[in-house]
């Protein structure tokens, strides 16, 4: 048995009885880990409280590690990143309950990636000090993709389409998975910038909702087992408004 001890990212919260809780943290120094909280919905006296466990909360945590346990023990947790914005704008909430299910499904593997985790921290900061957000969660998906080992290779990205399966630019259009037209106009705005520039971008409605199937169908198509969010048809009729 191990005591470990490291920055956390909370990535899902479930409920496992009336009085528990499972979550998923992705951590800075053991990749992502399981956790049984006992009787955290009913305690009001331990260390750990229901509020840390929000979704994409930053924490630091220390936990005991058993090999070969699912669910690993959490014996300590507190919030290293109080946010300022997130859990007060209906817009920010929406998409944190996206990202979170995004981040869910796509982070597949239980080995630690500090850049991820790194790029994870710096980007959630980022979304929680600044308001112009609506274009936040594009650039987030395509740049996550670097972590996951599918980010598009940009080395021809002056041809006329971009094959969604192969990763790759290309000028033969007639392949159901290739984007062309507006469609590779808008994605190519999003390769090779950061988020203060995707801040003065303006995507109409119809394009943002676009680009944003788009880089679902590329995740899809990438990574085995992932599940369109439940919450996106919230987040499309947030930015419908």
């Amino acid at each position: 048995m191990a005591i470990i001890s490291t920055k956390a990212i909370v990535i899902s919260t479930i409920k496992y009885s009336d009085t528990s809780l499972i979550v998923r943290l992705y951590t800075k120094e053991v990749g992502l880990v399981s956790y049984l909280l006992k009787g955290i919905l009913k305690s009001k006296k331990g260390k750990l409280r229901t509020a840390y466990f929000q979704p994409l909360t930053q924490l630091s945590i220390i936990s005991s590690h058993q090999e070969k346990r699912n669910l690993q023990l959490l014996k300590e947790a507190q919030v290293i990143h109080v946010y300022e914005s997130i859990h007060t704008s209906v817009v920010k909430q929406s998409i944190v309950l996206f990202l979170s299910e995004i981040l869910t499904s796509a982070i597949q593997e239980e080995e630690n990636n500090t850049l991820l985790y790194e790029y994870l921290e710096r980007s959630l900061i980022w979304f929680d000090s600044h308001e112009q957000i609506s274009n936040f969660h594009l650039l987030f998906l395509l740049n996550l993709t670097k972590f996951l080992g599918f980010y598009p290779d940009v080395s021809q990205s002056n041809k006329n389409g971009f094959h969604l399966r192969e990763g790759f630019f290309t000028d033969d259009l007639q392949d159901k998975e290739v984007i062309k037209g507006t469609e590779i106009n808008q994605f190519k705005k999003l390769l090779g910038i950061n988020f203060d520039t995707i801040e003065r971008m303006n995507f109409s409605k119809t394009e943002r909702q676009r680009l944003l199937q788009t880089l679902i169908r590329y995740f899809e198509l990438h990574l085995g087992g992932f599940r369109t969010p439940k919450s996106l048809a919230v987040l499309e009729t947030v930015f419908s408004k």
